[in-house]
């Protein structure tokens, strides 16, 4: 089957997208303060290595732009809050859309931790945290997503996903990280089996 791109509406064009661009990551994102926003996004990359740098698609609501984007507009910053298996239905809880003086961490029972470099509070128990600093937002057309950029100013890791190199430098154990990929439609994937390969000479 081929289908020509330029006959599709945004809805079926949607669809599509999410069923090949598998799997995803997800970025759980808090922002603002009193109430803090508490949204996922599972279009979400890094796009600078040094300095870190985060980007992640925030899509239009019929009514306008999202809460997280006017937040961070506001503030100038953000967290990134990467969940672990256990916390997979408080994730998807979290996408509810509820009014902006609602805070959905405060309204599913998950604990915020300040903080170490900016205001914004991150999720207690998420297992990787990553404090942003505003870059950018880029609009790619008026029915496409809005692509919000950070650069990365602090991580809080868990120590036991910690995994400390041949040089003492610290990484992160994905075996015990145990994030969650997001599919098309409310379906989800845990990491399932990791295969390692020699690395590439120049790769």
């Amino acid at each position: 089957m081929f289908i020509d791109a330029a006959g599709l509406s945004p809805a079926d064009t949607y669809r599509l997208l999410v069923g090949s661009v598998v799997p995803r990551p997800i970025a759980w994102v808090t922002s603002g303060r009193d109430p803090v926003n508490l949204a996922p996004f599972s279009s979400f990359t890094w796009v600078s290595q040094h300095p870190a740098m985060l980007g992640f698609t925030v899509n239009r609501r019929a009514n306008g732009r999202k809460d997280t984007v006017r937040n961070i507009e506001k503030l100038g910053e953000f967290v990134v809050n990467i969940a672990d298996e256990t916390m997979l239905s408080a994730l998807h809880a979290s996408s509810e859309w509820m009014p902006p003086e609602v805070g959905e961490a405060d309204r599913l029972g998950l604990a915020l931790e300040q903080s170490r470099v900016i205001g914004v509070p991150g999720l207690a128990d998420a297992p990787v945290r990553m404090e942003c600093r505003y870059h950018s937002t880029t609009a790619f057309s008026p029915t496409g997503g809005e692509f919000v950029v950070g650069t990365v100013v602090g991580w809080t890791v868990r120590d036991d996903v910690v995994r400390l190199g041949s040089t003492g430098a610290a990484g992160i154990d994905t075996e015990l990280l145990r994030p969650i990929g997001r599919l098309a439609g409310p379906r989800y994937t845990p990491l399932g089996e990791v295969v390692e390969l020699p690395p590439v000479p120049g790769g």
